[in-house]
């Protein structure tokens, strides 16, 4: 899907901003919330450069698609370090609590008059619902910002297929640089086994700074160890 007059109503020079996420799921590294702004005249090209869901494009389809992304547009993103992620978990903020509050951030930054969020609930209404009542905090009455929260948007809108590039390679950077001091850490993802064989070399009582100690791999890693020993 292109242009979005089915889900809002739009004029021309309307800004829509999407919003997507990559490393949510990851042990090692940061969380980045990602987001792109268009006018909805502009949406066209966003389709043109081959944008589609992240995760169906290769490492360098991904970079060469976010620099024609940035020139286009206008974007941001908002990194979340391992240690940052910890310290809110356990001060009893939950993930889902995490990325909201950075995406609310980003709408109350870039002020669009549509937004199209990848849903990080189950309940699609009930996260709609909630980004709805941050946007009556921040919206003027003359200029009410739409909201739409999908499952798998990055796969359905093009704005968010643009948000999912910007996330994904922005993590990618912070990776590589965390890579090129620590060495092969694999992908940062608990499925990985070249990661979960990473974390089994570190000292329990003295991780890295990028890892998630919250993480209940962390714990299942501690527990391979000790059966191990």
């Amino acid at each position: 899907m292109m242009i979005y007059d089915d889900d809002f109503i739009l004029e021309d020079d309307s800004l829509v901003l999407g919003i997507d996420e990559a490393g949510r799921g990851s042990v090692l590294g940061p969380l980045v919330v990602g987001a792109v702004l268009v006018p909805r005249k502009k949406l066209r090209f966003l389709k043109r450069m081959g944008v589609k869901d992240s995760k169906k494009l290769t490492s360098k389809r991904r970079t060469v698609i976010a620099r024609k992304i940035k020139k286009l547009t206008t974007f941001t993103t908002r990194i979340i370090p391992a240690e940052k992620i910890d310290e809110m978990r356990l001060n009893s903020i939950n993930l889902n609590q995490i990325e909201t509050n950075a995406m609310e951030d980003i709408i109350g930054e870039l002020m669009p008059d549509a937004c199209i969020i990848d849903c990080i609930e189950s309940n699609e209404d009930k996260f709609t619902e909630t980004i709805e009542e941050f946007i009556k905090t921040i919206q003027k009455p003359d200029m009410p910002i739409q909201i739409m929260t999908k499952h798998k948007a990055d796969e359905k809108y093009d704005i968010v297929s643009a948000a999912s590039i910007i996330a994904k390679t922005t993590r990618d950077k912070e990776l590589e640089k965390i890579r090129s001091e620590y060495g092969k850490l694999g992908s940062g993802y608990p499925s990985d086994p070249v990661t979960r064989n990473y974390l089994k070399t570190l000292d329990e009582d003295n991780y890295p700074w990028f890892v998630r100690k919250t993480w209940n791999t962390i714990d299942s890693i501690q527990h391979e160890n000790h059966e191990e020993k």
